[in-house]
């Protein structure tokens, strides 16, 4: 009886211990992005290539691993699977309210900004990409729900 009584609050410790693991399935990568996916090759034209998306959602993107922030949706944004060179790959955010950028990349690394500039724009840039497909989230800092915003992707500083 005393084996038992000692095992039971240990099994409750992992069973608790696997839970708080779960937040980053939140964001589900599978799902198909709200505003579409393309496939980019080094060198791509136009450069940069714009996006305009929805910013925001309910999603509280400071449970992701990392230095995450902003609220954002369920599935990603928009998509692009990218065949690298020598170039650099960037992703930056334009809109009027204070965005957030959340990019799960090829190596299944979850990478982060708020404010970069200082402006309310973020931006996440891979000095050495990876081959293989970006999922990419763009969240608005504060919950105030939903805001036009416009995504551009280049291989330029």
């Amino acid at each position: 009886m005393t084996r038992f009584r000692a095992a039971v609050p240990a099994a409750l410790a992992a069973l608790a211990l696997a839970a708080v693991g779960a937040p980053a399935a939140a964001q589900n990568a599978g799902l198909t992005a709200n505003f579409g996916e393309i496939r980019l090759s080094v060198g791509f034209s136009p450069d940069p290539y714009i996006v305009n998306i929805t910013a925001g959602g309910s999603i509280d993107g400071s449970r992701l691993p990392g230095s995450c922030t902003g609220y954002i949706s369920d599935a990603p944004d928009f998509e692009v699977t990218y065949t690298p060179g020598s170039l650099p790959l960037v992703f930056r955010t334009l809109s009027s309210a204070d965005t957030t950028l959340i990019i799960n990349g090829p190596d299944g690394q979850w990478y982060c900004d708020d404010d970069s500039f200082g402006d309310g724009d973020a931006e996440v840039r891979f000095n050495r990409p990876q081959r293989g497909t970006y999922d990419i989230w763009v969240g608005r800092y504060d919950r105030a729900g939903t805001a036009g915003a416009r995504l551009l992707i280049t291989e330029t500083p």
